[in-house]
């Protein structure tokens, strides 16, 4: 439209509609968004206003057509969509059964000055604060309507009139039965707007404030002063409203459904932005709301956008207990994901969580949350940087012979796997006191938790040489099979020069133990592995690959390929024992010599699984160096297989179409003489090899 030379966009938003407290009639809230256009189109101003329209039915009676009725309406007020059709016969189905008002007290609410507002209904919520009085209240729709009305109309002209309203309708929120009135009357709706509200108002307050905050200025330093103080007796009664709208939306988020309109209103924002409070009633409430939150998805990611545990960081420690609690809470939900935990290093919550480790309180929680953490092997190394190890190992010794907690052990085990924490474990008597519990025990997990330490190379595996005998002698006895399998990784994990195998597999008997558990099903495949691995250790030494040869154990071990030929891991460690037997002049010739192993490894040397690949050309390489007729089996597979690799490709063009652009766009392509041998063999190997052998066709 145009007006004086002056274009200017009218536009209705349509919002809420409700019956009118009193009288028959529908009340339509909408709001007008006004724009002045320029010259070429586009919005200079614009201006917004909330707006309302009553309908009023004087017709309406009990013989009334409400769906006739609720058309007629709609057509005739334009400012209701027609896809409200249904919420408006519904309204209206409610005013023709509806009671007449028996008392004219609210009919001239509106007339009345604030102050009498907030005295009507600080009466009312002393009514409702009795539970028994809640039923009787119900019945009571003129004074509940009037109530969210002036909430409505009047919640930004007085904090306290909106406390005291609200509160009336916390008091019903309390008992899940009267969510469905809170629901009708828009009062979670309403109550996030307020928040949202108040929380601006917060910043604007703190702009103000930062303004005059100049200690150097004298007249600026008593006007920050005296606004301070306003502040201070604003702020109270703006964390009551906070307080008492949060709790009625934490009652009404009970029902999932609610909830999650919560969250598609930004819900979570307005929580997260008020834990920059200092009232400790209203974190209380504020974090175990998102407490609740974060047990879904959504809330959660919605958390790790915003500073949610920069935030929470602040709150620990924290003297009063119900808020430390709930904190800890709900750092232990959101640790369960990877990129908060990593911020919760980040932000120093390691040594504070490791403080509380002392706190009988506290140390459960506390050791949850840093039991996640420790699952992230970037962060294992913080720990070392804590007197957390020492508090652990000092928990572990004082339980006695009882059964550790599960927590604390799998705790352990996780920082055992880190090296420099290993480190601390084992200073002073550490390594002898949780190897002297663990055999007196027969605790598979304390025997983990050692089984890590074992792992670090360096000066930690030569404090195990005391021990290797102690281990052996569990190998062979009868009992919890965890345990074992424990302790024959353990000993798998000593490679270690200065250890005499030979002896040990003698004194104690070993070889026909590991020759017995490679045969399938002679025991669970975790403990038939670990006897693997054990073989591929001990046949690092000379001897004892001899000794191991000679018993038999390579064609068992050739069977347990065949039946475990599936599994990548058996594979692999199969493969690693035969490379092993291969560095020793006596075994390399029972491998090549008495066995099967390099047609089985020359079948593996083109597996899917890049680790047995690597494992199977090492130990052919070494085959093909020491024995000819090997070596020239090895080739012609090695040559084989890169043919029909190139014949696969070639084929698989369209070579009709792509033969011009079979080499690109180089005319030089087929000058080069590695074209055909990207893998690294080229014809210069083969005149070599023509050179060495005679007539290469025989070959």
């Amino acid at each position: 439209r145009t007006y004086n030379n002056v274009q200017y966009l009218k536009n209705n938003v349509t919002g809420d509609i409700d019956v009118h407290p009193t009288e028959k009639a529908l009340v339509v809230y909408y709001e007008v968004e006004a724009s002045i256009l320029g010259e070429a189109g586009n919005a200079r101003h614009e201006e917004k206003k909330e707006c309302q329209k009553i309908i009023r039915l004087r017709s309406l009676n009990a013989s009334t057509d409400v769906s006739a009725l609720a058309r007629k309406v709609v057509e005739e007020c334009k400012i209701i969509h027609p896809s409200k059709l249904a919420e408006v016969e519904h309204l209206l189905l409610y005013l023709q059964n509806r009671k007449k008002p028996s008392s004219k007290f609210v009919t001239k609410v509106d007339i009345l000055p604030m102050t009498e507002k907030i005295r009507g209904s600080t009466l009312i919520l002393h009514l409702a604060r009795n539970p028994d009085n809640l039923e009787e209240l119900l019945h009571n729709e003129t004074v509940l309507g009037a109530l969210a009305r002036v909430l409505r109309e009047d919640w930004k002209h007085s904090v306290e009139l909106a406390t005291t309203i609200i509160y009336v309708f916390f008091c019903f929120s309390s008992f899940s039965q009267f969510h469905g009135l809170i629901t009708h009357y828009k009062i979670g709706v309403l109550c996030m707007n307020i928040i949202e509200h108040e929380l601006k108002k917060y910043d604007l307050w703190q702009d103000e404030l930062e303004k005059k905050k100049d200690p150097e200025n004298q007249s600026l330093r008593k006007e920050y002063e005296k606004t301070l103080k306003k502040y201070q007796s604003l702020l109270v009664k703006q964390e009551q409203l906070l307080r008492v709208a949060f709790y009625l939306l934490l009652n009404l988020s009970e029902d999932t459904r609610t909830e999650l309109k919560m969250r598609n209103k930004n819900i979570v924002h307005l929580l997260v932005k008020s834990l920059e409070r200092d009232n400790e009633e209203l974190l209380v409430l504020v974090v175990s709301f998102l407490k609740k939150l974060s047990i879904f998805l959504e809330n959660k990611n919605d958390m790790a956008e915003m500073d949610t545990v920069e935030k929470l960081a602040c709150l620990v420690p924290c003297e009063q207990e119900d808020l430390m609690n709930v904190t800890l809470r709900l750092l232990l939900n959101l640790s369960f994901d990877t990129g908060l935990r990593t911020k919760m290093v980040h932000v120093g919550l390691l040594p504070k969580l490791t403080a509380l480790l002392g706190n009988d309180t506290y140390k459960h929680v506390a050791m949850r949350i840093l039991y996640h953490i420790s699952v992230d092997d970037k962060s294992k190394s913080m720990f070392a940087y804590t007197d957390c190890i020492p508090q652990l190992i000092q928990m572990l010794f004082e339980h006695g012979e009882e059964r550790m907690d599960n927590e604390l052990i799998s705790f352990c085990i996780n920082l055992a796997a880190n090296k420099t924490n290993a480190q601390i474990i084992c200073e002073g008597n550490g390594l002898k006191m949780l190897m002297k519990r663990a055999l007196k025990l027969k605790d598979p997990l304390l025997m983990k938790m050692i089984r890590n330490i074992s792992q670090h190379d360096g000066p930690l595996k030569q404090l195990f040489i005391d021990y290797v005998g102690d281990l052996a002698a569990q190998i062979k006895q009868e009992g919890d099979e965890e345990f074992v399998i424990e302790c024959l990784g353990t000993m798998a994990n000593l490679t270690i020069p200065d250890l005499d195998w030979e002896l040990l597999l003698k004194e104690y008997n070993l070889v026909p133990y590991l020759k017995d558990h490679l045969k399938p099903g002679s025991a669970e495949d975790d403990l038939i592995l670990e006897v693997v691995i054990m073989i591929g250790t001990v046949s690092m030494d000379d001897s004892c690959a001899v000794m191991l040869a000679k018993s038999g154990i390579i064609p068992a071990l050739i069977e347990l390929l065949n039946a475990q030929q599936e599994d990548d891991e058996f594979v692999c460690q199969i493969i690693y024992v035969f490379y092993q037997m291969v560095f020793h002049q006596a075994t390399r010739d029972v491998i090549i010599k008495d066995t099967q192993a390099p047609a089985y490894l020359i079948d593996l040397m083109h597996d899917k699984n890049l680790e047995i690949r690597q494992v199977c050309d090492n130990t052919l390489d070494i085959i093909a160096e020491y024995d000819e007729e090997w070596g020239k089996k090895i080739q012609s597979e090695k040559f084989r297989w890169h043919n029909s690799q190139w014949l696969e490709m070639v084929e698989s063009r369209q070579m009709e179409d792509a033969e011009p652009y079979l080499y690109g766009n180089d005319p030089d392509a087929l000058e080069q003489p590695d074209l055909f041998y990207s893998t690294g063999l080229s014809p210069d190997f083969y005149s070599q090899f023509h050179s060495q052998n005679g007539d290469f066709n025989a070959w």
